[in-house]
């Protein structure tokens, strides 16, 4: 249990809030690639650490993020003219380009060089693993791209679902990042089974496990830590254990155990205080990994159907997050489809910012509050002056990932030789395991 101050300093992230400039350290997430896609297309929304920007490709397929509001009048520029190499404010055709240089103010007299003196608030970008990424910490300090654990060369695939949560970062992360409630929340969709590992089949994620209690241990790293959740294997307990160990990479990202076909790995970029984008991945060989379309179709975050126009769920507290109430007495754990959505209704309904010094934590949360006590001690450390944490020599290096494993018990899961998922078995046709209707 950690106090109200304490979850104050962890959750908050606008303006000068200490954890908001930490991650400010790290190259952030702020749309897909897919969103932005045309040269000259339609300019898109995003919200990042409390700062309102848009999003757009120009006609020569630069990516640019920007301040939102026009630096004449605070008009904003989403609504603005796509063209001629960059955004075009419709109130009085201010033109800005990707860096934020002003190329033209057709409202201002010829010759009078304001232009010249008007710089707008523009972000270094960066195009990479699905994601247009931006740099939000000090212009004169912006570091070399490093790519992502889960996206460690361009020749991988990387599928992403998308969905913008109304609750904060810290419990979407610190969902991510436990394996035991997995045992009673996703039940039905990672189904025990005589396997010899985690596997995929065309509906579920079967599991070589019925242990709903396993024990857990930690690993602290440069970069956040890694921790094993041991279970009994439902072959073999007398001599094996099971064995599924999640990353924790600072400041808000987690690997998480993979299957048999694929590696998944979960981001979640605060948009402010109590609002999240909750990015789901799938990556490896593209032979055996979901393509986007199947992956957001598997997990039940298909826009139009699952989620509006701008990746906000349908499914919420109003309508109890179509929660099927017959299947759940038919069987089904939580009468809820997708797993994402099951663990989305706990978030949300922990409010927008749950109040950690109300928890009752046990064994289970071991890596919780291993996240809690790691975090608020590096924020500390960085409000003292020493580099934000998993930065610099400290950055997670492309080798590092999740595994799960059957593995002898006198084999130490810190020194198993751990590697992604990158070859196998051809790809499922990934299918929800059933039906529920709003």
């Amino acid at each position: 249990m950690i106090t109200q101050e304490e979850n104050e300093l962890l959750c908050r992230v606008e303006g000068d809030a200490p954890m908001g400039q930490l991650m400010r350290r790290h190259w952030t997430p702020v749309c897909l690639l897919e969103e932005v896609s045309e040269p000259d297309g339609d300019p898109v929304k995003a919200r990042v650490f409390g700062e309102d920007l848009v999003v757009f490709r120009d006609s020569d397929g630069r990516v640019g993020v920007l301040d939102e509001a026009c630096p004449h009048r605070g008009a904003s520029l989403a609504y603005g003219r796509n063209e001629d190499g960059g955004l075009r404010c419709l109130y009085h055709g201010w033109h800005m380009d990707v860096d934020g240089n002003v190329l033209e103010m057709v409202s201002e007299p010829a010759g009078s060089g304001m232009a010249d003196k008007v710089k707008h608030k523009a972000f270094p970008a960066k195009e990479w693993g699905g994601f247009v990424w931006a740099w939000f910490g000090p212009a004169d300090a912006v570091p070399e791209f490093q790519p992502p654990p889960w996206a460690p060369t361009a020749d991988v695939r990387v599928s992403i679902a998308k969905a913008l949560l109304p609750c904060n970062w810290a419990q979407v992360l610190e969902g991510a990042i436990d394996s035991a409630h997995s045992s009673s929340l996703h039940s039905s969709d990672m189904v025990p089974a005589r396997v010899d590992g985690a596997k995929a089949t065309d509906k579920t994620w079967l599991r070589p496990s019925t242990d709903k209690a396993p024990r857990m241990q930690v690993q602290r790293t440069g970069y956040g830590f890694r921790y094993a959740a041991l279970r009994r294997p439902i072959k073999d307990a007398a001599t094996h254990e099971y064995v599924r160990s999640t990353v924790f990479v600072a400041p808000a990202t987690a690997l998480i155990p993979p299957n048999n076909l694929y590696n998944v790995a979960n981001i979640n970029v605060p948009m402010d205080d109590g609002n999240t984008a909750f990015y789901f991945i799938a990556w490896g060989d593209p032979a055996q990994t979901p393509e986007t379309e199947t992956w957001r179709k598997f997990l039940r975050q298909t826009v139009g159907v699952d989620l509006d126009e701008q990746y906000r769920p349908l499914r919420n507290q109003e309508n109890r997050f179509w929660q099927d109430r017959k299947a759940m007495k038919a069987g089904n754990f939580t009468g809820i489809t997708g797993f994402p959505n099951q663990d989305i209704a706990m978030w949300v309904t922990m409010g927008s910012i749950a109040r950690r010094d109300k928890d009752r934590l046990g064994a289970s949360d071991l890596a919780v509050v291993e996240f809690r006590r790691q975090m608020l001690e590096a924020l500390r450390a960085f409000q003292g002056g020493a580099p934000a944490i998993g930065t610099g020599e400290n950055a997670a290096a492309p080798a590092v990932c999740a595994y799960q494993a059957i593995v002898p018990k006198t084999t130490d899961w810190r020194e198993y030789a751990a590697h992604a998922v990158l070859a196998g078995e051809n790809q499922p046709e990934l299918e929800p395991s059933y039906s529920v209707k709003a």
